[in-house]
């Protein structure tokens, strides 16, 4: 089963896993699984940031016609 991107959930998990490097609860083999994570997180939002701003150019597009 495929769950639904939530961008404010991806968020909130890339601000624990930094908060959690910057604090040193994480050991070297854990930070590094952390940054790749973080990475994941980061091109799933930001791709969520392009679907969403081409679904509004789309939209406007067709407003002004």
């Amino acid at each position: 089963m495929t769950t639904k991107f939530s961008y404010e959930k991806a968020i909130s998990e890339v601000e624990k896993l930094v908060d959690d490097i910057e604090n040193g609860r994480l050991d070297v083999d854990q930070i590094s699984e952390a940054v790749v994570r973080i990475g994941d997180l980061l091109k799933k939002c930001k791709q969520k940031l392009t679907d969403t701003r081409a679904l509004v150019d789309n939209i406007n597009d067709e407003i002004k016609k």
